[in-house]
């Protein structure tokens, strides 16, 4: 797979500095990049680099970093640029290399009830279950599993041991990683004096178009309503999405965070690594939670929070810590200076 500067360069809008007629046969890192791939430089500190890489071809926003030997193609947003050539170095072609005859596996159990668009993949051992609708060109990998009355839109692909629960509907274009359980019960029970009562959750979950779901991520089904995944929504690997929660287009959720119930998360957010969100809340648009933030209030104003102290030694922390819980007297000893200096500058 090779593909000429001038081609790349076409599918970016970008400018080509050197030989249009360069190919480029994969890509790297400016760092580990041979002649023969393509790189990028997006953030300034790494610029130095350019003296040394071995790169063919470089992804760069201003030309004049360029040296006069060497290729590149000059873009205004070299990373996005270069996530955009990605697409056309993949290396997973499963789904476009089957002939007709392979494309639905004789080990895949589909239920007559079901509707399989045109140019489906399906892998061995995927189960469909009754009254599944599966729209054109999607495709399933091994052991995925969609339960009764799943629809699921055209173009959207599961990987390898995908599990979707009744009743759910993935919109088109999505990709679902392997591990990943959509529909699985919220976390809803009633004590009562013989022992917790399940609340039986009988909403469901909507998943919009071209959206993304991390391996082993879980999104729970709605209790009474159903949960709600934005157009463009990106979810990283082991997040936790809780029953009736709802996520606005385009916002994007790193590792391991955890969203509790019934929480509402605007549009163009960015939800960093560990974070927690506790339940009931509402984050507005645009607003990024950096790593490990733990979110207990509503947040009604767009831009960036934070919470926790930054790592320190040991003996450090320790002693910070003891200090924290000293505040509330310290503020009380502060407020009763105050007020005696002020009771001075009186009588003075």
């Amino acid at each position: 797979m090779s593909y000429r500067l001038g081609e790349l360069a076409d599918l970016v809008c970008g400018e080509v500095v050197g030989n249009p007629d360069y190919l480029i046969q994969s890509l790297s890192t400016l760092d580990a990049a041979t002649p023969v791939q393509l790189s990028f430089l997006a953030n300034p500190k790494y610029a130095n680099q350019l003296k040394t890489t071995n790169a063919g071809a470089v992804l760069i926003k201003d030309a004049s970093l360029v040296s006069s030997q060497g290729n590149a193609i000059v873009v205004g947003n070299p990373y996005l640029a270069f996530a955009t050539i990605t697409k056309h170095f993949e290396r997973d072609t499963s789904i476009f290399s089957k002939s007709d005859s392979d494309r639905v596996s004789p080990d895949a159990r589909i239920a007559k009830s079901a509707t399989i668009g045109v140019d489906c993949v399906i892998e061995p051992n995927v189960i469909v279950g009754e009254n599944v609708v599966l729209e054109d060109r999607c495709y399933l990998g091994a052991g995925t599993v969609l339960s009764r009355n799943v629809k699921v839109g055209e173009g959207t692909r599961t990987f390898p041991n995908v599990t979707v629960y009744h009743d759910v509907e993935l919109g088109k274009n999505c990709i679902v990683h392997s591990g990943a359980v959509i529909g699985s019960d919220g976390f809803g029970f009633a004590l009562s004096k013989n022992g917790w009562v399940k609340f039986h959750q009988i909403g469901s979950v909507e998943v919009g178009n071209n959206v993304e779901i991390g391996a082993n991520t879980t999104i729970d089904r709605g209790a009474l309503e159903n949960t709600k995944i934005g157009h463009g929504v990106k979810i990283d690997n082991q997040v936790q999405i809780a029953h009736n929660v709802v996520i606005g287009d385009n916002s994007a959720i790193a590792g391991c965070a955890a969203v509790a119930g019934s929480t509402t998360i605007g549009k163009n957010c960015t939800i960093a690594g560990g974070v927690g969100i506790v339940g009931h809340l509402t984050i507005t648009d645009n607003v990024h939670i950096t790593a490990m933030t733990l979110v207990s209030k509503s947040i009604n104003k767009s831009g960036s929070y934070s919470s926790g102290t930054g790592v320190d030694t040991t003996d450090k922390w320790r002693r910070s810590a003891a200090r924290f819980r000293r505040i509330d007297d310290m503020a009380k000893q502060i407020s009763e200076l105050e007020k005696q200096v002020k009771k001075l500058l009186i009588e003075g």
